[in-house]
């Protein structure tokens, strides 16, 4: 079975109120099957079958803007895909709050250095293909404003706790490893 993650932007979030069980009906009607949700901040499984992640992430991208009448950015991951990003530990388990954005493209070498020169004592980054880990130390408060989160030129994206997403990569383990 292909699972897909799918990481919405913009559910339940700025006045976008979406419940569960209406994305979940949505999405079955797009024709794709074994649909689940997890937490409701737009944390959307899949059963992909044949299709490729873009293939996913462009139909409900598309459908999702009709359906609930704003954009809903969409970043698919593969479970082989969050089981390698899980397994990355590149804050060496520091201390604080470290989030993950998903991103659609892996960003350019220009992009990632005016990401880095935003680090901080109070931050770190590391950018590793289509996502960015973000450090917020213990005890500091992010110094970035939301013009700022566009992850300097990096592009649209969708940040998650990486709480969330370990529990993504626990419950939907790769079945290609």
């Amino acid at each position: 079975m292909n699972r897909l993650v799918a990481f919405l932007r913009a559910i339940n979030v700025g006045g976008h109120n979406v419940k569960m069980d209406h994305l979940r009906s949505l999405v079955t009607g797009y024709g794709l099957s074994g649909v689940e949700t997890l937490i409701a901040s737009g944390n959307l499984i899949v059963d992909g079958e044949q299709r490729e992640a873009a293939e996913v992430e462009t139909l409900l991208e598309t459908r999702l803007e009709v359906d609930l009448g704003y954009p809903v950015a969409t970043f698919v991951r593969t479970t082989a895909e969050l089981a390698d990003l899980v397994a990355l530990e590149p804050f060496s388990a520091a201390p604080g709050r470290y989030y993950v954005t998903f991103l659609k493209e892996v960003p350019s070498a220009e992009s990632v250095a005016r990401l880095l020169a935003l680090r901080s004592e109070a931050e770190d980054f590391a950018v590793v293909a289509r996502e960015v880990h973000w450090l917020i130390r213990a005890g500091f408060e992010t110094r970035l404003t939301g013009t700022q989160t566009q992850w300097a030129a990096l592009g649209p994206g969708t940040t998650r706790n990486i709480t969330t997403v370990e529990k993504l990569a626990k419950k939907y383990p790769s079945s290609t490893r």
